[in-house]
């Protein structure tokens, strides 16, 4: 690995020089180390740049990372990752990605993740998105995730944008049996002329499934996003949308959810709110000392905490 790789790691994943677990670590499109665990077997796959990764059932308190890095401009890569979960499994997967560039050739990562979740499983999913260097080359990062969740099972995903991503769409697409659960918190934060587009599309289709999507997003400067749901209730089920944004200086955010009961029993709930930051939350913070750049970062902080 590069030193550059080595610090988008430090960032992205909590890499302090080695992982704990499984892992596999990507580098402008290729690998640059992995090892398996007793319990969680990575391979390569066969007709597509890509990893199969398999999970025992029965596999507790384990923790795979795959995250990837793209460390200078003129790369565009393409990664297809399916993740096979056996029956009781409770696992942490780390994935991530940091851009960094420092000419103006772009740069972009496109990860097509894959989750099929067995009987009574549980996947905890942490992923943080990041662009750094001084390049002018646009840094583009487009997650795909589709996710098939068996009876019971649960998918915890934690994702973030945590800066220097010019431009990024992020598609989720999830199919739910009964009593499974999928959970997501995005965090999301724009700049400059930088645009995400978050399209989430969610299909209960047992008894007593249920979702809970929540989006926190902060435009800033000249930054547009547009945020998308869809929650589908096929069946006797509970969801849940909501989507809190903060617009500042000529920032822009769109929100569009939808809810489609197909059942009687479907309970379905969205809640939308945008708006600039308050006044008083600002004097507040200034009458202690901070300036209003300082109040203003604070607050955007705690917002995307």
């Amino acid at each position: 690995m590069n030193e550059i790789t080595k610090d988008l790691l430090r960032e992205i994943s909590e890499w302090d020089g080695e992982f704990k677990g499984a892992y596999n670590i990507r580098e402008n499109g290729t690998c640059a180390g992995r090892m398996s665990s007793k319990n969680i077997r990575i391979e390569s796959k066969k007709d597509k740049p890509g990893l199969e990764i398999y999970i025992a059932p029965g596999t507790k308190n384990e923790t795979v990372s795959i995250p990837a890095c793209v460390t200078h401009g003129n790369v565009d890569d393409l990664v297809y990752n399916d993740f096979f979960v056996g029956e009781d499994a409770d696992v942490v997967i780390v994935a991530g990605c940091g851009i960094h560039t420092e000419t103006g050739e772009p740069a972009r990562h496109n990860g097509i993740h894959r989750f099929f979740l067995g009987k009574g499983s549980k996947v905890t999913y942490q992923e943080k998105h990041i662009g750094k260097g001084h390049g002018t080359g646009i840094r583009t990062i487009d997650p795909v995730t589709e996710a098939e969740l068996e009876e019971n099972a649960v998918l915890e995903m934690d994702t973030a944008q945590i800066g220097g991503v010019d431009k990024t769409e992020r598609l989720t697409n999830a199919k739910l049996g009964p009593g499974a659960r999928l959970l997501i918190r995005e965090r999301i934060l724009t700049e400059k002329n930088q645009t995400a587009k978050t399209d989430f599309r969610v299909e209960m289709n047992g008894k007593d499934a249920g979702v809970d999507l929540i989006s926190r997003s902060v435009a800033r400067d000249n930054s547009h996003q547009s945020y998308h749901s869809v929650i589908v209730g096929n069946a006797p089920c509970t969801g849940h949308s909501e989507c809190d944004a903060i617009i500042s200086e000529n920032g822009k955010v769109d929100a569009a959810p939808e809810l489609h009961a197909r059942d009687n029993d479907a309970a379905l709930i969205h809640e939308a709110a945008i708006g600039k930051i308050a006044g008083e939350q600002i004097l507040k913070l200034r009458t202690l000392g901070m300036t209003e750049e300082e109040a203003e970062a604070t607050i955007i902080d705690g917002f995307l905490s």
